[in-house]
């Protein structure tokens, strides 16, 4: 089990914060953990980039801080599924502000560089239209596309 540091050890909540999701992929697990429970499969074709070894070790280190469920299923083969547990969904939750700033923050980049945003996202300027958790719904019940913000996923 990992040795979690006492809470007197943190210099403030920030710090804290980011020694649970400090590494580059974390955020990144989190957010396709958020859209559905995952198989380790999925999760790595779902964070594109990140290796088997990194998002093992990634994986372990939420689990061991209380932000990801590994459910083992007694099958043969064994299957095993990520999910968020409630502290993981808070955590999410905590990091969408962030995620607004980053949105704001590429839309100025795009509109200071004399680019449209529809023109950003078409160039792969840091952002990708997609389907995200926030995605509001049409007026015929389909959920409205979303730019997610900052690390190349949507």
């Amino acid at each position: 089990m990992r040795i979690v540091r006492r809470p007197g050890a943190f210099v403030c909540g920030i710090d804290a914060a980011m020694d649970v999701i400090g590494g580059k992929w974390k955020v990144l697990i989190l957010w396709a953990l958020n859209e559905r429970t995952c198989r380790f499969g999925e999760l790595r074709r779902a964070v594109t980039g990140v290796t088997e070894k990194v998002l093992s070790s990634h994986l372990k280190e939420l689990e061991d801080d209380g932000i990801v469920h590994r459910e083992v299923y007694a099958e043969v083969p064994p299957r095993v599924e990520y999910s968020l547990t409630p502290l993981g969904l808070s955590l999410n939750a905590a990091l969408e502000p962030l995620g607004l700033w980053g949105r704001e923050h590429i839309y100025r980049g795009a509109e200071e560089a004399g680019v449209g945003v529809d023109a950003a996202v078409d160039a792969g300027v840091g952002v990708r239209v997609g389907v995200g958790a926030g995605a509001g719904a049409g007026a015929d019940g389909e959920a409205e596309p979303q730019v997610v913000a900052g690390l190349g996923h949507g």
